[in-house]
């Protein structure tokens, strides 16, 4: 608490920083379609697939093919993308996709969650895919919705979670017939499946090591909307037999119609807030101590439940889908990104629900701006990233719409903060290092991230991580190393992209 009200002070006394600004910009047309069962999904997967440090774009299009867009921007200019005519990327049936170095070769795969058999991509060469196919790795006629990823100590392949909504094949569907979900985790042979259960029709999943105790547990955000009675939100202890935390433990039941999971360390104190979406509040949720699993809603006063439209005049409840935490002005606090949208006709919520953006006090209260930005368009909204597009040190937005265009938003704020980025590599196994916490030291406060695979809904990001800083100039880096060692601290420049190198137990640092 002390350290949190120095630097209200701090931040108080900083110089004011315009409010967020977004330009719409063109896109190659795509839509989210289809029936019922693409009521939910929608992700888009954002990642460097040619290798020119510009992010390029994964969309699901659901019934309509999903597509590869190629980041074709200038440096600090307008934000420009050109459709890769590939009939490997070209799925429908897509819900979402997850970047990630599945085969530890270097180069980023796409994992394809879909209605029917999902698909893992191998990564080529110059945006090139091709089927991947891994000893003992086989997906069933499945509704995926749901995915995240880690690497468990000692493995050379990663651990995947597919979750499961609704089962496709229980005549007794769609209400209490929530699918089980499937966890891969490495064997001498390939991979062994495990069938978690029950499940409760998960739309985002998330593995995190919450209390730095090394291992990475799973959390789940499930949708009441069909498990019905029952059902909670979960988490899996991932011991040598998976199981779920208790009560006894300190783990509290919350039932909520969970959409999204965002984690973010908010207030610097070293452990991570975790932000819910759902049909109605969204949910930032504060772990109360550091040894307990036990996460409890923050007061209403902080501003962030968004829980019903901020213009537009429709009184109903909103519907949050992806969550984002980005620093939208460089100002060294995390604000938050929500998309919403009503599932598709439904008459308890609300059906003109624009998009929220959440900025951040130095109190550590939020206000909406959305509408200010020039973000509050009331097309159904899905998946949705904040990312840096244009290498401008500015996050963009991308967001994917139901049955409505993509939409395409660069950042155009002025007289923004520093900021510093970083995109960690380290030899096979485990090349992205997931799993690892990178720790800045700006001389009043320190700011923790982990690096994960996972979270939002149906879609994520694997780009380098960015920071905003603020007035901060003297500004260093350590890299907590998947397994726990921690490199020594290193100096860095501000307003600066860095390539953070594995070297034995240390970090080398390459500028571009």
């Amino acid at each position: 608490m002390r350290l949190k009200l120095a630097l209200v002070a701090l931040l108080a006394s900083s110089p004011s920083l315009a409010e967020p600004v977004f330009q719409r910009e063109v896109v190659p047309h795509h839509i989210y379609g289809g029936g019922w069962e693409h009521f939910v999904g929608g992700g888009v997967a954002v990642f460097d697939c040619n290798d020119d440090r510009f992010p390029d774009l994964f969309v699901a299009g659901g019934e309509n093919p999903a597509q590869l867009l190629v980041n074709t921007s200038e440096p600090r200019g307008s934000l420009t993308f050109q459709p890769q005519a590939d009939e490997m990327i070209a799925v429908t049936g897509a819900t979402g996709a997850y970047p990630m170095d599945v085969d530890n070769d270097g180069v980023l795969d796409l994992v394809v969650l879909r209605i029917g058999e999902n698909v893992i991509l191998k990564g080529g060469d110059s945006c090139s895919f091709a089927p991947m196919t891994l000893p003992n790795l086989t997906f069933g006629d499945r509704w995926t919705t749901a995915f995240t990823a880690t690497w468990e100590k000692g493995s050379t392949l990663p651990t995947l979670m597919f979750g499961n909504y609704v089962d496709r094949q229980n005549p007794e569907g769609p209400f209490e017939a929530c699918d089980t979900n499937d966890l891969f985790r490495p064997a001498a042979d390939g991979y062994a499946e495990t069938r978690l259960q029950p499940g409760y029709c998960p739309l985002s999943a998330l593995f995190s090591d919450w209390n730095r105790n090394g291992r990475a547990d799973l959390r789940l955000s499930n949708d009441r909307h069909y498990y019905v009675r029952g059902g909670a939100e979960q988490m899996w202890v991932m011991e040598p037999e998976p199981r779920l935390l208790t009560e006894a433990e300190g783990w509290i039941d919350h039932e909520l119609w969970g959409m999204g999971i965002a984690s973010r360390d908010l207030d610097f104190d070293g452990l991570p807030e975790v932000f819910l979406t759902s049909m109605g509040d969204q949910r930032l949720q504060k772990l109360t101590q550091a040894d307990l699993p036990t996460w409890k809603d923050v007061p209403y006063e902080m501003g962030t439940t968004a829980h019903r439209p901020h213009v537009g005049g429709d009184g109903r409840p909103s519907t949050g889908w992806h969550v984002a935490f980005g620093d939208l002005q460089n100002d060294g606090l995390d604000d938050a990104f929500i998309a919403k949208g009503n599932v598709d006709q439904m008459p308890g919520s609300a059906m003109d629900d624009p998009n929220s953006l959440l900025m951040q006090r130095p109190d550590g209260t939020f206000f909406e701006a959305a509408e200010d930005a020039g973000i509050a368009t009331f097309d159904r909204s899905r998946g949705a990233a904040l990312v840096d597009l244009n290498r401008d040190g500015l996050l963009d937005l991308v967001v994917v719409n139901r049955r409505a265009p993509l939409e395409l938003y660069r950042n155009a704020t002025e007289g923004t903060g520093n900021w510093v980025r970083f995109a960690l590599r380290q030899q096979t196994p485990n090349t992205q290092a997931v799993g690892a916490f990178l720790e800045l030291d700006l001389g009043t406060h320190k700011v923790l991230r982990e690096v994960t695979v996972g979270g939002g809904h149906a879609g994520g990001t694997a780009v380098p991580e960015h920071f905003g800083l603020g007035p901060s100039q003297a500004v260093r880096v350590r890299v907590i190393w998947p397994g726990g060692v921690a490199s020594d601290w290193v100096p860095v420049k501000v307003n600066t992209s860095y390539v953070a190198t594995r070297d034995g137990d240390q970090v080398h640092l390459q500028s571009y």
